[in-house]
């Protein structure tokens, strides 16, 4: 009887593993938690967002009204505007910052271990970041404004600026810069005509990792803008608490329609430049 259970469970245990041998692993089943994942986490709060935006708050009923009362706050569009100020002085900040530091850090031996130093922030929780920040300008007694914001969001995505160049950078052969002196270039000129190009990639998505983060803050401008700064960001939180969803959906996709707008602009520069560098 004992042997007979055996060679029956040797049996079942044979079937089984035939079964997992004879399943075919491909691409699609290998996708479907992603697929999962993608629409738990962004398709369905995104048609929530677009649905949220045509109901009124007050009477749950499909409405415009959200979009005429965002059309009439001039206040919330004069944060819109601020923000894309912001976010255009701390991108254009954190390139010229970012840039140099890369450039520097790709030609050293240890530059790997500097970059590591540049990221180790990073680790830590961004709202600990600027609450450190704060109390040191606190220190120094310098005040509040757009001034500490400014400092605080370059603090906050000058990494994510020098990560993407810094790749692009290490990635260059050496020998195009050589080659390009050896055709009578100076060290200047095949810098710009030569490295600055190969690094475009690099440069396009540091614009994207920063400029993006940066319109749609909304806890830096609580801590480092003095109560004088308000962003889109915080816009949208405060219409959110207040019981304004609606309000609040549509500031959102207007946020949405900036992040697609700038990222189609991006590409087609990028596209462009390389074709141009091509010729």
């Amino acid at each position: 009887m004992e042997k007979n259970i055996e060679i029956k469970k040797d049996n079942i245990f044979k079937k089984g593993v035939d079964k997992i041998k004879n399943i075919k692993l491909n691409r699609k089943v290998f996708a479907y938690p992603y697929i999962l994942f993608m629409l738990l986490f962004i398709v369905i709060p995104l048609v929530m967002i677009i649905a949220y935006a045509f109901i009124s708050d007050k009477t749950s009923s499909f409405t415009f009204e959200n979009f005429a009362i965002l059309a009439k706050d001039n206040v919330s569009l004069r944060v819109l505007w601020q923000s894309l100020l912001i976010g255009i002085l701390t991108t254009l900040s954190c390139f010229v910052i970012g840039y140099p530091v890369a450039y520097v850090t790709s030609k050293m031996k240890s530059g790997g271990i500097i970059i590591i130093f540049f990221l180790l922030p990073m680790w830590v929780n961004f709202l600990l970041r600027t609450l450190a920040l704060k109390e040191l300008f606190n220190a120094l007694n310098l005040s509040l404004g757009f001034g500490s914001l400014l400092v605080g969001m370059i603090y906050n995505h000058l990494p994510f600026m020098i990560l993407p160049i810094h790749t692009s950078l290490i990635s260059i052969d050496k020998s195009y810069s050589e080659a390009a002196k050896d055709l009578g270039a100076s060290g200047f000129l095949a810098f710009i005509k030569v490295i600055l190009p190969l690094t475009l990639p690099g440069i396009i998505s540091g614009i994207i990792m920063v400029f993006i983060p940066t319109i749609s803050s909304f806890a830096i401008s609580e801590m480092l803008g003095g109560g004088e700064i308000l962003l889109f960001g915080d816009s949208i939180h405060l219409k959110t608490l207040h019981n304004q969803s609606g309000v609040a959906s549509v500031m959102s996709l207007i946020m949405l329609i900036l992040v697609l707008i700038s990222n189609v602009f991006i590409s087609k520069v990028n596209k462009t430049s390389n074709s141009a560098s091509l010729l």
